[in-house]
C-alpha cells in the first residue's frame, strides 16, 4: 500500500492542476464568462475537502480498502472535472 502521504500529495498534485487549467483557460479567454470556469474551481476545492476529510477519518475497519476507494474516487472525479474543463 502507497503511504497516506503520498496519496495526499496526489490528491493536492492532481485538483490543483485541474484547478491551475481553469485559471489558464481563464487567462486565454479574457472576454468569455468565467462563471463554468469558477464553478469547476469551486467543485475540485470541494473535492479536495470531502477527500481528505475521508483521508483523515479515524474509524475505519478495513484500511487498505479504504485508502483503495478513495484513489478511485479521487480517479473517477479529477476524470469528470477534466472533462468538463476541455468542455470550456
Amino acid at each position: 500500500m502507497a503511504s497516506i502521504k503520498n496519496l495526499k500529495k496526489d490528491i493536492n498534485y492532481i485538483l490543483g492542476d485541474v484547478i491551475e487549467e481553469c485559471l489558464s483557460w481563464q487567462l486565454m479567454n479574457p472576454t468569455e464568462d468565467t462563471k463554468k470556469s469558477e464553478s469547476i474551481i469551486d467543485e475540485a476545492i470541494a473535492t479536495f475537502d470531502d477527500l481528505m476529510a475521508k483521508i483523515n477519518s479515524k474509524n475505519v475497519d478495513n484500511q487498505k480498502a479504504h485508502f483503495r476507494g478513495i484513489t478511485a474516487e479521487l480517479e473517477q472525479k479529477a476524470m469528470a472535472l477534466l472533462g468538463k474543463v476541455n468542455k470550456l
